[in-house]
């Protein structure tokens, strides 16, 4: 069954119901669900789906020209193999039907890389026929900076030529939970904080089982799906994996400064920066600035933390690589008992304020919240922190939420100094207040919420009215 990707399914059929001819560029990281999705849109439509191979262009050709004259086009009677990549891309006209005529390259950078003319071909057969053709033809493809330097910026042959661009990013929590339906809503929530939003790893869990036999058996077992997955990708995606793999695990153990990760790594700072601008365009790493910040405060390099943007990752490197020796001995069970599960609901809690902020933006869409917001995200300074800050354009209104995922109730100090940390510049602005807490909520702050703009929202809350 396929899950999710709303909107990605919605551009894509707009696309396909627009009247004149479309050439979109999908692409995304690897496992985001990118093929499944275009299977899903093409799967009611006549069309071609082309899987691209690492091979020789030849054999390319070969099998594209295969893909299409099995749709008995009239050369199929004639030829086995088109000449050239113009010849075969430009037989698209001829397929028979009455619809749009709709062609999808997966993995599109492997067709590239064995001829890079093709580039070229689509963008003189773009200009002078398909532009004006029932057509859609639909490039996908995993290798990121590839798809982005090599397809999609200034200079290159089809720049300017794509009528829709799409990057896909993970699914959000509301997607992700729905591949969990037997879990409990907490359960639901740790399972997304250690797979995140990729629907091949939320796949690997079963719901009959609980989330530790999951992740004991699914993640700290050799031999299965996603013990080595991290490893495959790094391998895929970068050279000097072990860097890679040093700075990686400085930011999920909590090193997010840029002179924390330095100290932590000792690698040089401006090759630093590079790495981490890597790990950036790979979506694996974001830099995150207060959400009070400007473009201004941005630019400055000193400035924002690092933070790890997929949960599976964080994982991985929280508690697979620090203790990969102890687990290739096959102690899973041991590892999961003494490293993981007392840790797992603080690793959690960081998490739990991303899926807060979910939980927000659902709202605000709704018209909701007591006013419309521009801005969300943390907030700190030198002396204080808060997990979540809403503001409005005008700085006019703000919301500041506090988020506990622990086993004790949120209490009266907590609260207390939430509301310490914070004063608008505005002796007019109006404050709310929204506490999220896993463990409820003590009677003393439920008394203060109930005389004050205080909004408290327990777990199962999250899951309703979005």
């Amino acid at each position: 069954m396929f899950i999710g990707r709303k909107s990605e399914l919605d551009f894509l059929n707009d696309k396909y119901n627009t009247g004149t001819g479309q050439l979109v560029v999908l692409y995304g990281r690897r496992r985001v669900g990118k093929t499944e999705t275009l299977k899903e849109f093409s799967k009611d439509k006549e069309h071609i789906f082309y899987s691209c191979r690492e091979c020789t262009d030849d054999e390319q050709l070969k099998s594209f020209s295969k893909r299409i004259l099995a749709k008995d086009i009239p050369a199929s009677k004639y030829i086995s193999t088109f000449s050239d990549w113009e010849q075969a891309f430009k037989s698209l006209l001829e397929l028979p039907t009455n619809n749009k005529k709709l062609l999808i390259i997966d993995e599109f950078p492997y067709m590239v890389k064995g001829n890079n003319s093709i580039p070229s071909i689509l963008q003189n057969l773009w200009d002078s026929l398909f532009k004006d053709e029932n057509i859609i033809v639909v490039l996908c493809g995993s290798a990121m900076s590839f798809i982005e330097k090599e397809i999609l910026a200034e200079k290159n042959p089809l720049y300017g030529r794509a009528t829709g661009i799409l990057k896909m990013n993970e699914m959000d929590f509301y997607d992700a939970i729905k591949f969990s339906p037997s879990y409990s809503n907490l359960d639901k929530i740790l399972t997304y904080a250690v797979l995140g939003g990729i629907p091949h790893y939320l796949k690997q869990f079963d719901d009959t089982r609980t989330v530790d036999e999951n992740i004991k058996s699914n993640i700290l077992k050799r031999g299965s799906i996603l013990y080595s997955e991290v490893e495959f990708l790094m391998r895929q995606e970068l050279r000097e994996t072990n860097v890679y793999n040093t700075i990686i695990e400085a930011v999920a153990l909590g090193n997010t400064k840029l002179n924390d990760i330095y100290q932590k790594t000792q690698i040089d700072k401006n090759k630093l920066t590079v790495y981490l601008k890597n790990l950036i365009n790979l979506a694996i790493i974001k830099r995150e600035f207060p959400v009070s910040d400007g473009i201004k405060e941005q630019a400055n390099v000193q400035r924002g933390l690092y933070q790890i943007t997929d949960n599976f990752f964080r994982f991985w490197y929280a508690f697979v690589f620090p203790n990969i020796s102890e687990l290739e001995a096959g102690d899973a069970d041991g590892i999961f008992e003494y490293m993981v599960k007392p840790a797992l609901d603080d690793y959690t809690s960081h998490i739990f304020e991303g899926i807060c902020i979910e939980y927000m933006r659902k709202l605000n869409m709704k018209s909701a919240l007591p006013f419309r917001y521009t801005k969300i995200g943390r907030w700190w300074d030198k002396k204080n922190e808060l997990d979540i800050m809403v503001v409005d354009k005008d700085k006019d209104n703000f919301i500041l939420c506090e988020c506990k995922f622990k086993s004790s109730p949120f209490d009266m100090s907590e609260l207390k100094s939430a509301m310490s940390k914070f004063k608008p510049k505005k002796h007019t602005a109006k404050v709310y207040y929204y506490l999220f807490s896993k463990s409820g909520f003590t009677s003393e702050v439920v008394k203060m919420a109930d005389e004050n703009n205080i909004i408290l929202v327990n777990i199962d809350e999250i899951f309703l009215n979005v």
